[in-house]
């Protein structure tokens, strides 16, 4: 039996497209009202697991549980979710109350442009028995949409008259009016530019907590995962590589991939001496990492804010100044240990040229095994 806590659970899900495989092995759990997000590059399997869990594919292996009953074989009409995609996917001859009250009575079901009219007014169209609303009920229900979405006293425009951020947030208001258990969002935000991003990133937050609903969203903007999310899932060639909230996905990766793809990290070869001690860059560095084994090769990331210049005289190691590029709120600093070249973010520029110490505080080391080793182990517990 599922935890009754869990909304969505995916169990051992695989997929397969002409026998290439893109999802392999999935196992993840959803919480009510949280909100997860799926994070990778281009191809990791993503959307495609978000796609499974909407019902639009189907798994080759494995199973999908919605509050614990099987649902891997349900079409999308018939799950407890709507989505919103990258494209918007508005009516462009139906005003924009129209096209939020549309989404009253039509959920992830293609229906013919004769019908569009009945849909709104609760008749039943092809396939799909539909709710019966008075035109009042949903005359409520998209006032408080187009006021949740900050478009109150838009409800008369045409969907053309409005901007690419506005069109959003009508595709939004659309897919949440009637109220569905979870909201899939399938990198929602990637049509816009940096600052409507960026303020549109706060809003689906602040939308999500008002109205208690799970929002699962792919995106492969570090950033956006962070700012957003619960709970962040990790992708890369079909796998997860971690879980976690995004505080413990920054400070604590789970391999060198996340590390880099999660923030700007230095990862350095290393050599674990013990317990606690780590040699990279020709020095033993005091850490805080145990059960690696002794003398065994590790990955070593140490975040570039996490760096501290000082006298060169003071140094765990002592580096030349290489380059200095101004950030906003920050110096990005490359320096030379002789070793390697080391990123450090720092409010107190050094000039370039000059010779430092650099110093790193044990909890600011963090040690994992090589991705070779990690996917060495994956694929013999594959072929078990």
């Amino acid at each position: 039996m599922m935890e009754q806590e869990h909304l969505i659970d995916l169990s051992n899900i695989s997929k397969d497209y002409d026998g290439t495989t893109v999802l392999s092995n999935i196992n993840l759990y959803v919480r009510k009202k949280e909100f997860v997000t799926l994070l990778g590059p281009s191809g990791c399997g993503k959307t495609t697991t978000l796609r499974i869990i909407g019902g639009f594919e189907y798994p080759t292996t494995g199973t999908v549980y919605f509050e614990g009953q099987d649902v891997t074989a349900l079409p999308p009409y018939k799950r407890q979710v709507n989505t919103v995609f990258q494209k918007y996917a508005l009516f462009p001859h139906l005003n924009v109350r129209d096209n939020i009250a549309f989404g009253l009575n039509v959920k992830n079901h293609k229906i013919g442009k004769a019908n569009m009219q009945r849909a709104l007014f609760g008749k039943k169209t092809e396939g799909n028995q539909l709710q019966k609303l008075s035109r009042k009920e949903i005359d409520k229900k998209v006032d408080r949409m187009l006021e949740l979405v900050n478009l109150k006293g838009y409800g008369k425009r045409s969907v053309d008259q409005l901007s690419g951020g506005q069109q959003q947030r009508i595709a939004i208001a659309r897919a949440l009016v009637n109220e569905p258990e979870v909201l899939l969002l399938d990198e929602p935000l990637g049509a816009l530019d940096l600052k409507l991003r960026k303020e549109m990133q706060l809003e689906l937050k602040s939308m999500q907590q008002q109205l208690g609903i799970t929002f699962i969203y792919v995106t492969h903007d570090q950033e956006e995962a962070l700012t957003m999310s619960d709970t962040v899932v990790v992708m890369r060639d079909g796998h997860i590589l971690q879980i976690g909230d995004p505080k413990r996905i920054y400070d604590e990766p789970a391999n060198a991939f996340v590390a880099d793809f999660i923030g700007e990290s230095n990862i350095l070869r290393g050599t674990m001496v013990e317990d606690e001690l780590v040699n990279f860059c020709g020095v033993n560095f005091p850490c805080v990492d145990s059960g690696f084994g002794e003398n065994v090769p590790v990955d070593v990331v140490v975040r570039p804010e996490d760096i501290m210049i000082v006298g060169e005289d003071i140094g765990q190691l002592t580096g030349t100044v290489q380059s200095v590029l101004f950030k906003g709120v920050h110096y990005e600093m490359m320096i030379d240990t002789g070793d390697t070249v080391l990123k450090v973010h720092s409010t107190v520029m050094q000039p370039q040229g000059s010779r430092v110490g650099i110093n790193i505080v044990p909890y600011n080391i963090h040690i994992m095994k090589p991705m070779d080793d990690v996917k060495s182990e994956e694929e013999a517990e594959e072929s078990v």
